[in-house]
């Protein structure tokens, strides 16, 4: 049995079917040669893009040569509204200014720092998930929850039960339904000044999400300027100064960059927590194996050297980033015309690096559609986790939180996993579609029982 994998698209198609089909679907808009091509090239009459799984490829792209490959400017038409000028949208200096004063906050002693809050919130989701033994649920939202949860407790030391967090996440989840994955400006070269049409319902909740998180974030500067603010993520880095310039994020910058961390925090949390409970639903003696080292190395109080005696939890999280990456392409732009694979690529080129389509590679992977956590203990898995194995992108714009998800996806895994079972549901399997993240189709149903004692 193998998890479930969309049907690529068959055949060509015009681009006013392919727009339609990728605003519905991400995944299932390709055709199925992209999992075995090297490279693959797509013309518009407006842009050209270049879809790369050839590991020298995204090595050169995302390591070798960044600063050649900025992110492309398409990305941030539809998050605009939300993420302003993050660092998940910027480019060059001040995308580099933000990143020195945000990763000392992600450090390595900063994650154990954090790690009680973590636990935290691991304990209220096994408490929330104890309300619903004995019945089948969309584990997509409990998850979503976690997440959020999660996000809130090691930013700024408040549950989601807090009012303006709990504000912020029904916000959020409105947002993603008023917000389409296709915005006019990704696909047409439109002038900075021509308006991009953002829908109304779009533009109220992304306005409504960063009050809320202003309001946060100046409670939180008033409370480190009286000396009483906790020693949370939120003020490691409102307090960072940059080693070159010297300066701090003001209040706006902070707004920006907190918005992209729950954005990128939460929702990709929650799709790969939700991935991996469906796919141990899905194989079972693995579920047993989670739970088994759960229970044998999980006590009462949270100890941060419990993650690295989580082996199995870790490898069987992995996998499922590796099955269902939660940001399923990246889009990088040649800022000088290249040569790739005795093709010419001009200057302005969209350079399309797709986890989802190099993680299953057919000329990568051994069984690349197969769910095996163990494939990572082999030559080929050790030697394609070094080379095409990129969940967190690569490179020097690698996921600043990447260290704090490896923590946090095993961490709340076994939490739960030691109490309760988790059993697929006849008549509802999942199906992956992608927008912002990689979702379930119609949702991920599960039941949920207590495992016994």
């Amino acid at each position: 049995m193998q998890p479930p994998k969309p049907a690529p698209r068959p055949g060509r198609v015009s681009l006013r079917r392919y727009a339609r089909l990728f605003r519905e679907d991400i995944l299932s808009a390709q055709p199925g040669h992209l999992y075995r091509a090297w490279m693959a090239e797509f013309r518009t009459p407006f842009f050209r893009s270049y879809l790369c799984n050839d590991p020298a490829l995204t090595k050169m792209v995302l390591k070798d040569r960044p600063d050649d490959f900025p992110k492309s400017d398409r990305i941030r038409e539809g998050l605009a509204p939300l993420l302003g000028n993050s660092v998940f949208v910027t480019n060059g200096e001040t995308w580099k200014r933000q990143r020195r004063i945000i990763d000392p906050a992600f450090e390595g002693g900063r994650l154990r720092d954090t790690f009680p809050a973590m636990w935290a919130a691991g304990q209220a989701a096994e408490a929330r998930m104890e309300t619903l033994v004995g019945q089948t649920v969309d584990i997509e939202p409990e998850t979503s929850h976690a997440a959020a949860d999660v996000i809130f407790r090691t930013l700024f030391s408040v549950p989601i039960e807090d009012r303006t967090a709990s504000r912020v996440f029904e916000k959020f989840r409105e947002h993603q339904r008023a917000q389409p994955v296709l915005n006019l400006g990704a696909v047409l070269p439109l002038p900075k000044w021509f308006p991009r049409f953002h829908s109304r319902a779009t533009k109220r909740t992304a306005a409504e999400i960063r009050a809320l998180i202003t309001q946060m974030t100046a409670d939180r500067m008033a409370a480190i300027e009286a000396g009483t603010a906790p020693d949370d993520l939120a003020t490691k880095i409102m307090t960072t100064r940059d080693p070159v310039t010297h300066e701090t994020f003001d209040t706006a910058e902070m707004v920006d960059q907190v918005a992209i961390f729950f954005l990128a925090g939460h929702e990709t949390s929650a799709s790969a927590l939700a991935w991996t409970l469906y796919l141990l639903a899905l194989f079972p003696e693995w579920q047993d194996r989670v739970a088994e080292e759960a229970r044998a190395h999980l006590g009462d109080t949270p100890e941060f050297g419990t993650v690295s005696r989580l082996r199995v939890a870790r490898d069987v999280f992995r996998e499922a980033l590796r099955l269902y990456p939660p940001v399923p392409m990246m889009v990088r732009e040649a800022a000088c015309p290249e040569h790739f694979r005795d093709r010419d690529v001009p200057k302005g080129a969209q350079i399309v690096l797709s986890p989802w389509h190099q993680h299953r590679h057919e000329r990568l992977w051994e069984r690349p559609d197969d769910f095996d956590p163990g494939r990572f203990a082999t030559e080929n898995g050790k030697t394609c986790l070094r080379e095409a194995y990129m969940p967190f992108s690569a490179g020097q714009r690698v996921c600043t939180g990447a260290g704090f998800a490896m923590v946090e996806g095993p961490l709340l895994l076994a939490m739960l996993l030691r109490r309760f079972r988790f059993e697929t549901v006849a008549g509802r399997p999942a199906m992956p579609v992608a927008h912002l993240t990689v979702r379930g189709k119609d949702g991920i149903w599960l039941r949920i029982e207590r495992r016994s004692p």
